[in-house]
């Protein structure tokens, strides 16, 4: 790829990146936080600096002058040849190799399985159930009180299958939980309804480093920070302060919203997912058979009664 039309795509990448980020460099320089824009940085270890460096992706060499390319070669796993600069998969293989073929079992496992949209996001509820309000992770009033909040955990079945979130839940929640999800069971459980599950495919694509093109990184960015919006939209937080409408969970026509949002996350998902997999099977040189993975989620189950 010539450096005429690499350039172009590069800068449009550290513009988009400097827009999505926007908010949260300026609170970070005024020392402020947000509870829903800075998860994104904080779970994820994630710089605005390091998402603005472009990637084409595995087995593209870019070429161009001296002057074009003398970063680029200095960056971790790049080698130059005598096109241009690539990404020398074989080192980038030696270090990450078991972290890719993780990734892409995970990857395949969920998108194997039809998408539950049933939980009604209670693992945040979990996360405070009969918990010390000094304790909570987030210093937001709870928008039902402590017996409200309590009430809902009680009165609903919680079902959480990933273990990110359940490991989070109150010890007093944990037994509530249908499953008790372990990360030796993640591949077993994780489901393409689920928001964190969907959420983390931002984690998966930033483990792929520069063998992920850029603009799917970002694309697995926007879908993360969106569903961080309905999870704590949806969660026992009051939201109203930052300009959120709380989804309510804990009636039928919240119920039905966080349901129809929850599809809609699980679509996009399996889109990235599908993408995320075949950076995956390039790398290793293995394909998925196509029949076991499905590229919409079918739903098993959607929240019904009240």
């Amino acid at each position: 790829m010539p450096a005429s039309a690499w350039g172009p795509l590069a800068e449009a990448h550290a513009a988009r990146v400097d827009t999505l980020t926007a908010g949260y460099r300026d609170r970070r320089s005024r020392g402020e936080r947000h509870p829903i824009d800075d998860f994104l940085y904080d779970y994820y270890n994630l710089k605005p600096s390091p998402l603005r460096r472009w990637h084409p992706g595995a087995g593209v060499v870019l070429s161009g002058t001296a002057d074009d390319l003398a970063a680029r070669a200095s960056w971790r796993w790049h080698r130059t040849t005598d096109d241009g600069v690539t990404l020398d998969v074989a080192a980038f293989l030696a270090d990450r190799g078991d972290t890719v073929r993780y990734i892409r079992t995970l990857l395949a496992a969920t998108a194997s399985r039809p998408a539950h949209l049933g939980c009604l996001g209670l693992h945040e509820w979990a996360m405070v159930y009969r918990e010390d309000d000094a304790r909570r992770r987030h210093s937001l009033p709870l928008r039902l009180g402590r017996e409200g909040t309590d009430a809902v955990v009680e009165s609903h079945p919680v079902r959480c299958t990933h273990f990110d979130a359940f490991r989070f839940f109150t010890p007093d929640a944990v037994a509530r939980n249908r499953l008790q999800p372990t990360r030796a069971t993640q591949p077993e459980l994780e489901q393409p309804g689920c928001l964190h599950a969907n959420m983390d495919l931002l984690k998966w694509v930033l483990k792929l480093g520069p063998a992920a093109p850029g603009d799917l990184v970002l694309d697995c960015f926007v879908l993360a920070r969106d569903i961080r919006t309905l999870d704590m939209q949806a969660s026992p937080y009051d939201v109203s302060s930052l300009g959120e409408a709380a989804v309510a969970i804990e009636t039928p026509a919240g119920k039905a919203q966080y349901a129809t949002r929850q599809r809609g996350f699980a679509e996009r998902s399996a889109v990235l997912r599908e993408r995320l997999l075949e950076v995956c099977e390039r790398l290793v040189g293995e394909s998925i058979p196509q029949r076991s993975r499905s590229g919409s989620p079918r739903s098993a189950a959607t929240w019904s009664g009240t």
